[in-house]
């Protein structure tokens, strides 16, 4: 039987973790290079990746500046809020790795 998937891979810098209870978001930006007007340019996408289980422990241990490698699952989701029904798109952490500390140490986390 075939598998249908939606996945992810992110390799980038923490900007901030957000660590709760069961759950930890993870503030993630990746660089990409743009023209613009014949000029190259550094675009930075935001992604925010929300970590479970192993992940977020290994989420939490992660600060600002680390370079991450995340990869998962992509979940879309709706709700209603005041009448309109309000769309999102998350992205579930299957795995989680500290690539390179801020700091400078190098880490297979």
């Amino acid at each position: 039987m075939p598998r249908n998937i939606a996945e992810f891979r992110i390799i980038g810098q923490v900007s901030k973790v957000d660590g709760r209870d069961k759950v930890a978001y993870v503030d993630v930006a990746s660089n990409y290079n743009r023209q613009v007007e014949g000029q190259w340019e550094e675009d930075t996408h935001w992604n925010r990746v929300t970590c479970f289980g192993r992940n977020l422990e290994y989420a939490q241990k992660a600060g600002k500046g680390d370079m991450v490698h995340i990869t998962g699952r992509v979940r879309q989701t709706s709700y209603e809020r005041e009448g309109a029904t309000v769309y999102n798109t998350d992205l579930v952490a299957d795995s989680f790795s500290v690539l390179h500390r801020a700091d400078g140490e190098t880490t297979g986390s």
